[in-house]
């Protein structure tokens, strides 16, 4: 494939990347997501919205965030340099308010005043719950129980900042849950509230609206290296959930044949079924949440139940674009476990002094493993999220990094 000008080709018109994503909507959703895509399409050729976004990202969100060269820990593990896109200092502590803060832009200019999402680690309904405090919107964020538990400091934070929080109780009351119960709310009350969904999935327009308002971290990090060392990196390495934060690093990238692209998924506790959440590594072709991608699967077909250390990491699916670059050889997608992702997140923590996200240190850690295959590469990572999020739940379970370090 030709990725010179990949942005203006991909998606088409019907929202496909290759054989991948679309939108399979039941038909009374199709005018909805209709009047999103026109909208959308509209407000994204608008020099208004692109300068009002622009004051957002600069005055409120603190953007750009800074490329940061991990000096101490690429000394300890060998001669390759690692480097951080700082996303944990975007405003919220992660990459998620980049598309946030767009989507209640959207809404606004389309008339509604409600704001409803699904949210794993957190950090997309604080980002939601953020937006929709600046813009005046309500918003009601959809979570599972286990991820209540798990990331307690980020739902004190939605509820802060004005959010009704509803508990999933259904299923496996983790990610996939709660974007089902976020769906069958909005199918609900279309009317006068927009989804906004929290990563570079579901039916189009979604995938390509999330990608665009994330591609900024991608640009930022590109003029950054290149500032800082004379050259681009070797390599750009980010986790792979739905995949928002490394379709935005990667995007700006596609066109650089030298740099090796890197999406690093979620092995969990190991290969079996319900055991991790590599959905491009053991998944096949397969429609769930209104897109097709790569999905794992039950013996049934349907989706496969999954784990991560990470509630941000732990759904059965990955964004359309990533299958097709996938399937184009562009980006490889690896994995990091459980294990190897607490022993980045401890390191970068002890020897940088940055606590990541568990979801980012999943592609520290590969960073880390690369660096330790020798040479003298650049890697540079997209650190997607701080880790306050996180803490409470690392300690109480796996001590203060005793063993990792």
């Amino acid at each position: 494939m030709d990725f010179s000008d990949y942005l203006s080709r991909q998606p088409d018109r019907e929202g496909r990347f290759g054989r991948y994503g679309g939108a399979y909507l039941p038909p009374g959703l199709v005018p909805a997501f209709a009047e999103i895509d026109l909208a959308y399409r509209t407000i994204s050729r608008s020099a208004k919205f692109i300068a009002e976004l622009r004051r957002i990202r600069r005055e409120f969100q603190g953007r750009p965030t800074p490329v940061y060269h991990c000096a101490r820990l690429s000394d300890l593990i060998g001669s390759s340099q690692i480097y951080l896109k700082r996303e944990d200092l975007n405003h919220t502590g992660a990459h998620k308010l980049n598309h946030c803060m767009g989507e209640g832009l959207l809404a606004r200019h389309m008339g509604k005043r409600r704001l409803i999402a699904e949210t794993g680690a957190g950090q997309h309904g604080v980002a939601l719950a953020t937006a929709a405090a600046y813009f005046g919107l309500e918003c009601e964020i959809h979570m599972g129980e286990v991820d209540i538990a798990k990331q307690a400091p980020n739902v004190t934070r939605m509820r802060i900042l004005g959010a009704k929080v509803v508990p999933v109780t259904h299923g496996l009351r983790t990610l996939k849950e709660a974007v089902d119960s976020a769906f069958e709310s909005y199918a609900a009350s279309y009317g006068d509230s927009i989804y906004c969904i929290g990563s570079a999935v579901g039916p189009h327009p979604f995938p390509l609206m999330v990608r665009d308002f994330q591609t900024v971290v991608g640009v930022e990090a590109r003029e950054q290296f290149i500032e800082m060392t004379g050259s681009l990196p070797e390599a750009v390495l980010a986790c792979v959930g739905g995949g928002s934060n490394s379709i935005g690093i990667f995007a700006p990238f596609l066109a650089d044949p030298g740099v090796e692209l890197y999406g690093v998924e979620p092995m969990g506790r190991g290969p079996g079924e319900g055991e991790n959440a590599a959905s491009i590594t053991y998944g096949s072709a397969g429609v769930m949440h209104g897109f097709e991608s790569y999905m794992l699967k039950g013996g049934d077909g349907e989706p496969a139940p999954v784990y991560s250390i990470a509630s941000g990491l732990d759904y059965p699916s990955v964004g359309p674009e990533h299958a097709m670059l996938h399937d184009e050889g562009r980006v490889r997608y690896v994995s990091a476990d459980d294990a190897q992702a607490l022993e980045a997140f401890f390191k970068l923590s002890r020897y940088e002094g940055i606590i990541p996200a568990i979801e980012s240190a999943h592609a520290i850690a590969h960073a880390m493993r690369m660096a330790r295959e020798g040479g003298t590469r650049t890697l540079l990572v997209n650190c997607s999220g701080r880790g306050d999020k996180d803490v409470d739940f690392i300690t109480e379970r796996y001590g203060f990094g005793e063993g990792y370090v």
